[in-house]
């Protein structure tokens, strides 16, 4: 599979995401969470697997964010899911920083992980 151009989008500027902070940004029909985690950005589905809360309004530690509702937590550079009550992780999107700019990855093969 190769990736196109335009399966990227762009999603914010470097310097709209704090260090150990994250931004929820809507792209399309999709709410992702993009993390700064000391100037490495991630990006994770902007909701929890295991109930209807921001990932963006989480807790931030370790390279770990905790969700405020039930306080599950992810790994956030690859989104499994680390304590209950959450069974699943958390959709992964690559991203790619180009000209302070954070770019998400929207191909097909973009899923969660196993």
């Amino acid at each position: 599979m190769s990736v196109r151009e335009e399966d990227w989008a762009v999603a914010c500027r470097v310097d709209e995401v704090g260090d150990e902070q994250a931004r929820r940004v809507q792209i399309g029909d999709q709410a992702i969470a993009v993390f700064n985690l000391g100037g490495c950005f991630h990006a994770l589905a902007d909701r929890c697997p295991h109930g209807d809360a921001s990932l963006a309004e989480g807790w931030i530690e370790n390279g770990e964010v905790e969700c405020p509702l039930h306080q599950a937590r992810f790994d956030i550079a690859t989104g499994k899911v680390l304590c209950a009550p959450a069974k699943s992780c958390a959709r992964r999107y690559p991203v790619k920083v180009e000209n302070d700019v954070v770019l998400i990855g929207l191909f097909e093969n973009t899923l969660q992980i196993a």
